[in-house]
C-alpha cells in the first residue's frame, strides 16, 4: 500500500461502468473496478453521499433541486453546504491540523475545508451576469485565472456551449495547485463535467461521446502523473451512469394539472406554477420525480394516476420509501421512478403560448425542474431549445445498469461495493495517515 500522506480525489461526471465496459481497449490501462451509485443517482445526491460517507437519509439531499415548504417554493442548484447534514469524511483529519481543498463541487459555499472554489455569478438587475467564482482564499481565484493565462468561462460548465473547455481549466487548476509545495492541501477534491454533456446530447452509444470519454482519460492520465509528481495518491471515481433513451419523456406536472391539483397563474398569457393554491406537483430530475401533495385526497388520486402509466417504474409513497431507506423529511410524498430508457420533463403546459419566460433561456434556478434542453440552442436564437426529443442521454434510476467505474493508486482495506464505501474507505485512509 502506498505511503503517501496527500490525497487527490476526482468525480467524473458520468463515468459509468457500462460505458468503461464498452470501451475496453481505451481503458484497459487503468484497471478500473465497479461500484454501485447512490439513489437517486443525479449530481447532488452523490457529492453529498460521499463527503458525508452516508445515505440521503441521513445528509438529506434527495435530488438537485430541494422543495422548502416555509417558501413554497422550489429551488435547483443552491450552493449553501449547510444545505448538506452530517459530518463531512475529512473533518477528522482536519482537526488534526490536514488541509483540505474542494474544488467545483455542488453544496460547497462555506464548506468546512481551507480552500474553496465554485463558480459564484452576479446576476445583473436587468439580465445578463458577470462571470465570476467564489474562492477562498479570497485571491485564489484571481492568482489561478492569472497563472491560466484565463479566467474561467461559465458558459462552457452548463448549456448550449457547455464543452470540454470546462474541464480544461478545472483541470489545470488542480494540477497547478498540486505543483504548490507552499500550499497545495493534505485532501483536495476536484471535478471533471464535461463527459455528461455529450452522454446526455448524444447518448452513450454515439461517437461523439466515446471521444468525451478519450479526452477524460487524457485528463486522468495528466492528473495522475501531476499528482505522483507532487506527493500524492489519487483516486477517481464516477458518479452516476447515463444510459440511452428510448422513448419520450414523462411529463409528470401536465398529469398533475390535468387532475386538477397543479394550479397555474396566467400572466400576461403565460402559465406560471402556483405552490400556494396547488394540491400537488412534482419536481423533476432526470430519472425520479420528487411528488408534494397537501392532503391524503391529492396522493390518492395522483398515486392511481401515475400507477396506470406504464412509463413509471415505481410509485413509492413514504412508507415504501422508508422500507427501501431512502425516506427523507425533504422528499416527496410520491417518488416516481422512470422505467430504463425514459425520464420525467418538468413543463406543465401543452400550448407553447403558455411557456413561462424561463423555458426558453437558461435558468437552473428559476426552473422548478431539471431541464437538459438547456444544453442545446432553440430557434430563434439566443434561446435555448424547447425539444425534449433531443435528449439521448439520462440517468437517476438505480437497478441495472447504473453502475459507476473508479480506480485508484491505493488498495483499500474492506468493502469498496458503492461509492458510499468508497468514502468511508478514504476516512480511514486519512486517519492511518494522519497516526503515521
Amino acid at each position: 500500500m502506498s505511503t503517501k500522506k496527500k490525497l487527490l480525489v476526482v468525480e467524473v461526471a458520468a463515468l459509468g461502468w457500462d460505458l468503461v465496459r464498452n470501451h475496453k481497449n481505451a481503458v484497459e490501462p487503468w484497471s478500473f473496478r465497479r461500484a454501485q451509485s447512490v439513489f437517486p443517482a443525479v449530481t447532488c445526491v452523490a457529492q453529498a453521499s460521499f463527503r458525508t460517507a452516508s445515505s440521503p437519509h441521513s445528509h438529506g439531499m434527495v435530488s438537485n433541486g430541494l422543495f422548502f415548504t416555509d417558501l413554497r417554493r422550489v429551488l435547483f442548484w443552491e450552493q449553501s453546504a449547510g444545505l448538506i447534514a452530517g459530518r463531512r469524511f475529512w473533518q477528522a483529519a482536519r482537526d488534526a491540523g490536514r488541509r483540505v481543498g474542494l474544488l467545483f463541487w455542488q453544496q460547497s459555499l462555506g464548506e468546512s475545508v481551507d480552500m474553496l472554489l465554485s463558480p459564484k455569478p452576479v446576476h445583473k438587475h436587468h439580465g445578463g451576469m458577470i462571470q465570476d467564482c467564489y474562492s477562498q482564499p479570497h485571491d485564489l481565484y484571481a492568482d489561478l485565472s492569472a497563472g491560466l493565462g484565463r479566467p474561467f468561462n461559465l458558459m462552457h460548465y452548463w448549456g448550449p456551449l457547455a464543452s470540454r473547455k470546462s474541464s480544461d481549466w478545472i483541470v489545470a487548476a488542480t494540477e497547478k495547485i498540486m505543483r504548490d509545495p507552499a500550499h497545495a492541501p493534505d485532501l483536495l477534491l476536484s471535478y471533471i463535467p464535461h463527459l455528461d454533456y455529450d452522454l446526455q446530447r448524444f447518448g452513450p452509444a454515439s461517437p461523439k461521446s466515446f471521444q468525451a470519454l478519450e479526452i477524460v482519460l487524457e485528463y486522468l492520465s495528466n492528473l495522475r502523473k501531476t499528482a505522483e509528481a507532487a506527493g500524492y495518491d489519487w483516486l477517481f471515481f464516477g458518479d452516476y451512469a447515463i444510459e440511452a433513451v428510448t422513448s419520450t419523456p414523462v411529463y409528470p406536472n401536465r398529469i398533475l394539472r390535468e387532475a386538477g391539483l397543479l394550479a397555474v397563474r396566467t400572466v400576461r398569457g403565460m402559465a406560471y406554477p402556483d405552490f400556494f393554491a396547488s394540491a400537488g406537483f412534482a419536481m423533476a430530475d432526470h430519472q425520479v420525480a420528487h411528488v408534494y401533495v397537501t392532503d391524503d385526497a391529492a396522493l390518492e388520486k395522483a398515486r392511481e394516476r401515475f400507477a396506470a402509466m406504464a412509463e413509471i417504474g415505481r410509485v413509492l409513497d413514504r412508507c415504501a420509501q422508508r422500507e427501501a431507506g431512502l425516506d427523507s423529511a425533504r422528499g416527496g410524498d410520491l417518488l416516481l421512478v422512470a422505467k430504463p430508457g425514459t425520464w420525467f420533463a418538468y413543463p406543465w403546459w401543452t400550448d407553447p403560448a403558455e411557456a413561462p419566460d424561463y423555458a426558453s433561456h437558461v435558468d437552473i434556478h428559476n426552473k422548478p425542474g431539471y431541464d437538459p434542453c438547456e444544453l442545446f440552442f432553440g430557434w430563434p436564437p439566443p434561446g435555448i431549445s424547447r425539444d425534449p426529443n433531443r435528449i439521448r442521454g439520462t440517468h437517476g434510476r438505480d437497478g441495472e445498469g447504473t453502475d459507476v467505474a473508479w480506480t485508484s493508486s491505493l488498495e483499500f482495506d474492506g468493502e469498496t461495493a458503492t461509492i458510499v464505501d468508497l468514502a468511508r474507505a478514504v476516512q480511514h485512509r486519512m486517519r492511518s495517515a494522519g497516526s503515521r
